[in-house]
């Protein structure tokens, strides 16, 4: 079935009749005739001509409605799409042209509002790709319609119609980032605002005029107060986007002042409450107060200084104060009665829509926070283009602090925010009762929540002052504290506001405020009071204590842990789910602080651990159990392995929580993350929990599933973290998830870099079976190598360097001629790279590279650091078997695997090799690192080949700056790099354990560097005829200085 539609969908040739047939299925209400035009509708939009076709059938009226929206609706997905030139299938010119010229015409006496604007739509859209570049007069042919459509002989709806088209492209080139498109519209702003303007206080004296002094025509009055609605909300924006700085346009300052007049004349017919103000009018007027108020906030947060110096601004700012305190008296009461007067049940006059007192309120206050930072953050709030900007942003400045935030204006404002708008409402009350999670989780108002809510933005308003007032505000808010912080007094809802301005000032009040007496004598009493509405004290106690215990040193611990001990128990009526959720929450900010001490904690740990998991599987939605398993988290972390006693109890939690989560991945990555904390505490004890972590580390690294997009990361962690503390021998199950690791070595992306940490820790954990599938980490890590970055290069050549000491230590030469074998074929066959002709080759282009000078110098391919890398492999190679290696270096050359001259000699590739080792010694800037080198080199005395021998001036003045490195102390005859013993200092992981094995049996740690000196040069003399020969054929060449610097080592 689905074939046919499918065939049948593709030879439809394309046609007006066709798009029209089509578009009618595909607007019926029959699935199967849905499901055939929309097919055939993508398979059109690619073609030439549709969107031209569908623009025809939305501009001719006498097709059905649901046709045209859905043409419309065709068009406006097909200009997302395709309009763009660099768009696969882009509309054509042509095309673009035809849309363009009528898009206007159709829309502007359309009379389905549905329709109408998504044709301005449409319009904005081709606005936003083609102003001003390729539609400079966009905007002014916008205008120029809306001017016609504001005479008295055009119909209203046309005058409807042009400004919704106004309003969505402001929405769009007031908000466009690019710089052109902003200096166009600016340049028209003023022939915008003029016509704009003039239709807005039209329109507004319309129909304030009718609602004032009456008349026959309600019609026209709630016609013009629908467009000057419009009007304003494109006002906003254009006066916004407009100009940068409007406090120097006389036609800005014009439209300003009207608004405001309009503002407080709307303002007072709201309140007016007059009953012949019909419910849908006063909709309409509070939606213009939305408008205008949102213009007010938006001006003093992008155009601070124009804001402040535009006229009565100071006036405009304290009018608002005079809304919040308006709206202020009608809630403290309120909410006492409420409390008062509580059976559980909530009251039915509680409303949770936001009235336009409360709106306007809200703006009030952030308009002051924005004057706060006006005065006090003035980097982050002004933006300086020319000196007139800066003297302008001083005197903004000058005004705000003098005119609005006078000290007595600040206290006001202290004391009003906190016995006012701190104070829970009815509403609130009612929602903890009837949503006690949904409400926590909205009081905790993360990011930019605090916006939409009265109390939230008042709490920031309150913490700005009290940082930015600290010496006026500081004792008068002690004082309202002492007058209500004792037990005696039951104003439970003051006491919480109160307390809430104690624990949000915390970071101002620490030098000053004996929180640890208040903490003994009253909170630690109050929460243990069972009376009617005391969980709110409760609920405050627990946030209180969040905020003061990371900012103040010497509280009482035990009291503390006690106190949420206390809360965390269900058993208690009064700690109802808000009370508990709050206390597990805050309880990570008692926990994490850097003074913490588990010894203290150890008594109360086995209950809040257990109060916590049991609220874990209480609560229901996934944001709260995410925060509560933190919290565990953090007790974990923080206990280190004394959280042993109580795995079981937590490891049990996870699995069911695993398999609730189902797809909600940010749970998931959750249990990973406590997981991996628990195995890290745990340290070699984890392992007993691997046959519950390994399976999720599996399942949550699958190639192609879903569920690797969102865990990847934190499995990786997960089993990193399994690994560092495992012991040896790793389990079977452990070593077979390797088989996950290699895959990851494909591309150069972020999983690479822990890929390779943990395949370090299956090298030293497991050394001959990851030996075994060297080839698995080769062929894909090699040709990686010339992409890399810095320190991922490094990563990936330690990787080999470990192999390589692995080989040596724990198979000798065989493994070691093995690995070469790998080292120097992987890859000959034209599939992948292998690693000692890729080696031999960058190096090659390095020593090149730095054999230029001037202006034709050319930059080497390797950075110093991978470089010595690079060395630091070979040497360890060399070192093991300077035979072996010159061999494997010989194969090497003989291959085609790299781009180095295939015909070139060992000979000759040693001499340019030792060249650039040589100078790159003084780059080596690690004492080991140059130590192995030096022992390298040494080690091919044993070749005594010309092309070593023949180094002997360079070979000594090597060894005697590295002795004297070395042997730097004068009372020391030994090698300091030389180690005696294995340095075991206490229990130790797998991991750990074996890295020591490996550094203690290093040469560098094992060979002192004279003896070893001594013993390849004596047995160079003695392969080369003795003393006398050696002297005469390889010593003589030596400069005297340097044998006489050599002399002084007493190595012969």
């Amino acid at each position: 079935m689905s074939f046919s539609i499918e065939v049948a969908g593709e030879v439809s040739p394309l046609s007006v009749q066709e798009l029209y047939r089509t578009l009618t299925a595909a607007a019926s209400t029959d699935p199967q005739q849905i499901q055939r035009g929309t097919q055939q509708l993508q398979y059109w939009e690619r073609q030439a001509g549709f969107h031209v076709l569908l623009q025809s059938l939305f501009s001719d009226t006498s097709l059905p409605t649901e046709v045209r929206h859905l043409c419309i609706i065709q068009l406006k997905n097909g200009i997302d799409k395709y309009w763009r030139k660099t768009a696969t299938s882009t509309i054509s010119k042509d095309e673009k042209d035809i849309i363009r010229s009528r898009c206007l015409d159709s829309g502007l006496q359309e009379p389905d509002h549905r329709l109408a604007l998504q044709n301005a739509l449409v319009i904005s859209k081709i606005v936003r790709f083609e102003y001003p570049h390729d539609w400079p007069d966009a905007i002014n042919s916008i205008v120029s319609q809306l001017r016609f459509a504001s005479l008295s002989t055009a119909s209203a709806l046309r005058l409807s119609c042009a400004l919704l088209i106004l309003l969505e492209v402001m929405k769009e080139v007031s908000t466009a980032r690019i710089q052109r498109t902003r200096t166009s519209l600016q340049s028209a702003a003023s022939e915008v605002l003029q016509v704009l303007g003039r239709i807005y206080v039209d329109k507004v004296q319309t129909w304030m005029n009718f609602l004032n002094h009456g008349g026959d025509d309600e019609g026209g009055a709630l016609e013009s107060i629908e467009q000057s609605l419009l009007a304003a909300r494109a006002l906003r924006r254009l006066l916004i986007a407009g100009w940068d700085s409007p406090n120097r346009e006389s036609q800005f300052q014009n439209i300003w002042n009207i608004l405001n007049s309009h503002f407080d004349e709307m303002l007072s017919l709201i309140n007016s409450k007059s009953p012949s103000l019909h419910s849908s009018i006063q909709h309409l007027i509070e939606q213009h107060l939305r408008q205008i108020s949102k213009l007010h906030l938006n001006m003093s947060k992008l155009h601070p200084a124009g804001f402040a110096l535009l006229p009565d601004t100071p006036k405009l700012v304290l009018a608002y104060w005079s809304l919040i305190d308006q709206f202020g008296e009608t809630l403290g009461s309120e909410a006492t009665t409420e409390l008062a007067g509580r059976t559980g049940n909530g009251t039915d006059s509680d409303n949770n829509n936001t009235t336009i007192i409360e709106f306007l309120s809200l703006k009030g206050l952030l308009l002051l926070r924005a004057c706060v930072k006006m005065v006090f953050n003035p980097m982050q709030t002004f933006k300086y283009q020319q000196a007139s900007d800066k003297e302008e942003k001083t005197q903004a400045k000058d005004l705000v602090k003098t005119t609005v935030l006078s000290e007595r204006f600040v206290r006001t404002m202290m004391e009003f925010l906190v016995t006012r708008f701190f104070v829970f409402q009815p509403r609130d009350l009612k929602e903890w009762e009837e949503e006690p999670e949904e409400w926590e989780r909205r009081e905790e108002g993360e990011g930019d929540v605090w916006e939409f809510s009265v109390r939230s933005c008042s709490e920031k308003l309150f913490l700005d002052l009290m940082i930015n007032f600290k010496s006026i505000l500081l004792q008068p808010l002690l004082h309202v504290f002492d007058s209500v912080a004792n037990t005696q007094n039951t104003d439970i809802l003051l006491k919480d506001s109160i307390y809430s301005a104690i624990g949000l000032s915390a970071p101002v009040l620490e030098p000053t405020f004996d929180f640890n007496s208040f903490l003994t004598s009253t909170l630690g009493h109050e929460i243990q009071v069972n009376g009617h509405g005391y969980n709110i004290l409760r609920r405050r106690a627990a946030i209180v204590l969040g905020q003061w215990l990371p900012v103040k040193d010497g509280l009482d611990r035990p009291l503390v842990y006690q106190i949420f001990q206390h809360l965390l128990d269900k058993r208690d009526p009064l700690n109802d789910q808000v009370v508990r959720v709050t206390a597990g929450k805050q309880l990570k900010n008692i926990i994490d602080p850097f003074e913490f001490t588990v010894e203290p904690f150890i008594p109360y740990a086995a209950t809040i651990l257990g109060h916590l998991m049991a609220l874990i599987r209480e609560v229901e939605l996934e944001d709260t159990k995410m925060a509560l398993l933190n919290t565990i988290s953090v007790i974990v972390v923080r206990m280190e392995t004394h959280i042993t006693p109580f795995a079981d109890q937590i490891i049990s939690l996870l699995p069911p929580l695993w398999d609730q989560a189902g797809e909600e991945y940010l749970m998931k990555q959750s249990i990973l993350g406590i997981l991996s904390a628990l195995m890290t505490s745990l340290k070699e004890s984890s392992s007993r929990y691997q046959g519950l972590v390994l399976p999720l580390v599996h399942s949550s690294i699958e190639p192609n599933s879903q569920t690797r997009i969102y865990l990847l990361e934190d499995a990786m962690d997960l089993w990193s973290t399994v690994l560092s503390q495992t012991s040896v021998p790793i389990s079977s199950e452990l070593f077979a998830l390797a088989q996950d690791l290699f895959p990851m070595f494909t591309s150069a992306s972020d999983t690479l870099r822990k890929a390779l940490e943990i395949t370090d820790f299956y090298i030293c954990l497991a050394p001959e079976a990851m030996l075994a599938s060297v080839n698995l980490i080769l062929t894909p890590l090699v040709p990686l190598l010339p992409t890399l970055k810095r320190e991922a290069i490094g990563a990936t050549l330690s990787i080999i360097e470990l192999l390589v000491q692995c080989s040596i230590q724990a198979g000798g030469l065989d493994a070691m001629r093995q690995l070469l074998a790998h080292f120097v074929f992987l890859g000959a066959d034209g599939e992948g790279a292998a690693f000692l002709p890729t080696a031999i080759s960058v190096l090659s282009s390095a020593h090149v590279a730095h054999q230029t000078t001037g202006p034709n110098r050319r930059p080497s391919p390797l950075d110093p650091l991978a470089e010595t890398n690079y060395l630091t492999i070979l040497a360890r190679l060399v070192l093991a078997s300077p035979s072996l290696f010159l061999e494997a270096a010989q194969a090497s050359l003989n291959s085609n695997a790299f781009d180095v001259d295939s015909n070139m000699d060992i000979s000759f590739t040693m001499s340019w090799l030792l060249d650039e080792w040589f100078t790159h010694m003084d780059s080596i800037s690690h004492p080991e690192h140059k130590k192995l080198s030096c022992l390298a080199i040494t080690s091919f005395l044993q070749i005594g080949s010309d092309w070593i021998l023949g180094r002997l001036q360079e070979l000594m003045s090597l060894w005697a700056e590295i002795v004297a490195e070395l042997y730097d102390e004068q009372d020391r005859k030994e090698d300091c790099l030389v180690w005696k013993e294995d340095g075991i200092a206490g229990p130790e992981t797998g991991v750990e354990m074996r890295r020591r094995e490996m550094a203690h049996n290093d040469p560098v740690h094992q060979i002192d560097l004279k003896d070893f000196v001594r013993e390849n040069l004596q047995q160079a003399i003695a392969a080369n005829g003795g003393n006398e020969t050696f002297q005469a054929r390889w010593i003589v060449d030596v400069d005297q200085d340097v044998l006489k610097e050599f002399g002084k080592l007493e190595i012969i």
